[in-house]
């Protein structure tokens, strides 16, 4: 999401019991959390339509995860097990039984944004509005305070139900989001975060803010972690509106990675993780907001999202057209002296939505289908589409599934924030109702049940080459 950027800070959260960095957490198991109640609804299963999917399970938000504003955010994955993010923590499912999931716990740990990534036993996660301190029970603060924490925390999730909180990382404007990028040595593991929005009112986050902030993690003590690089990505100060990343794909196979930097999309060399270099940079008049990219599996296009009215706004209308709010498709040309990006079409969903709907293009990804370009994608009150990428000039929805309205009345920011595939399901992190499971029925995507993973973090991207999965 990029408007909800936690700048101007928040109310504190609902907490229950705390300790400081290290000390256990607040659990919900799935005994409770599971049997918890959605809150009520303008919007039912009764004003459903799909295509091309079926939806087979759902949870709604654990108790204490459930606040107004305590949005789900980001989902990431390892072996049986999902973490989900939400802005007052994360929570850990298990999916072996991917028509049954369940709750096996629920880390209260407030913070803003609540993006994931995982790798092997750590969960990295972002704190975007300001705390009192590193603690998961600290307060809310203003952005104006010069002790306000933000940044990264770390957990170890080696007992899934018993995440244990090892570390904390301040990094400058915070963390919105974060990019796992793992390190050749296998001794160490680096993590890209990506902030905006500075200010001079605010110490921790003044202008000009091009760059992001590099964090080294040594594998054998993750508690040592720190900050080693700030790369600035646009010395130049970049286009009117870009201060700063919103997020980053990093493709590590083919040591590149896409950066959606508000009014900039770049093209980077990571082969060297400290250190990424612009490779190419592209504008677009129809991009409010460059959000989030993924490229296709063998890295010759890339997919751009505009997050056009900072995931507020109701901009799936007739109105608004098929340019603005969209999907942008770019081949990636990596043959001659230098890497180009070149544009190639756009893609927005074809079933306009309400002006109580808000919808614009978010996070997605590939559905791992080998020699083929599908891929699955949130639209907040959009809901899930499904996309043929295969030609790039000519991009095509096949499946969907979308309900109606949160609230017929009012426009309240709702609907699925991420929907990513991961061994022969969709999951979708819905803002306010919780965890959806679709099943794709559409027989070009059968393929796709065989791709087996181990790990899956979205935005650090693995190949895969068939039913043996991903190297």
């Amino acid at each position: 999401m990029g408007g909800g950027n936690g700048r101007g800070g928040r109310p504190p959260g609902v907490l229950l019991r705390w300790g400081g960095v290290g000390a256990t957490l607040v659990l919900l198991l799935a005994a409770t959390a599971a049997t918890a109640a959605p809150r009520a609804r303008a919007g039912t299963e009764d004003e459903v339509t799909a295509e091309g999917m079926i939806h087979v399970a759902g949870l709604p938000k654990p108790t204490p995860l459930d606040r107004e504003a305590a949005f789900n955010s980001d989902l990431a994955f390892t072996g049986d097990h999902l973490i989900g993010g939400n802005y007052d923590g994360f929570v850990v499912y298990d999916i072996s039984d991917p028509t049954r999931p369940s709750v096996v716990s629920t880390v209260v740990c407030p913070g803003g944004q609540g993006d994931v990534s995982v790798s092997g036993d750590l969960l990295y996660f972002s704190v975007d509005y300001p705390r009192a301190g590193e603690e998961c029970g600290a307060p809310a603060v203003a952005t104006t305070d010069p002790d306000g924490f933000e940044g990264i925390r770390i957990f170890d999730i080696s007992d899934k139900e018993n995440p244990q909180y090892v570390a904390a990382v301040r990094t400058d404007c915070g963390s919105h989001t974060n990019t796992l990028v793992p390190g050749e040595d296998g001794e160490h593991e680096y993590v890209y975060v990506s902030s905006y929005s500075p200010s001079e009112r605010f110490p921790n986050c003044r202008p000009p803010h091009d760059k992001i902030a590099v964090i080294e993690v040594p594998l054998a003590d993750p508690a040592a972690a720190r900050v080693v690089a700030e790369p600035m990505l646009f010395p130049d100060g970049g286009a009117d509106s870009t201060t700063g990343c919103h997020d980053i794909t990093v493709y590590p196979e083919h040591g590149i990675a896409a950066a959606a930097c508000l009014g900039d999309g770049l093209l980077l060399d990571v082969s060297d993780p400290v250190a990424p270099q612009v490779l190419d940079r592209v504008r677009d008049p129809n991009f409010a907001f460059w959000h989030s990219a993924t490229f296709t599996n063998d890295a010759g296009t890339v997919i751009f999202t505009d997050e056009l009215g900072g995931g507020s706004g109701a901009v799936c209308t007739e109105e608004i057209g098929p340019e603005r709010g969209a999907n942008a498709i770019y081949s990636v040309d990596r043959s001659g002296d230098r890497s180009e990006l070149r544009f190639r079409s756009y893609y927005k969903m074809p079933r306009h939505q309400t002006e109580t709907e808000n919808c614009v293009a978010h996070n997605g990804s590939l559905i791992p289908v080998p020699g083929q370009d599908f891929f699955v994608q949130s639209w907040y009150q959009g809901g899930v589409s499904v996309i043929d990428l295969t030609d790039p000039d000519r991009p095509v929805e096949i499946g969907h599934f979308d309900r109606g309205p949160w609230d017929p009345q009012t426009l309240r920011t709702a609907g699925s924030w991420s929907a990513y595939h991961y061994n022969g399901h969709v999951y979708s992190s819905d803002i306010r109702r919780g965890l959806d499971v679709l099943r794709l029925t559409d027989p070009r995507l059968e393929p796709a049940r065989e791709v087996v993973m181990e790990e899956f973090n979205p935005q650090s991207q693995p190949s895969f080459s068939g039913p043996e999965g991903h190297p």
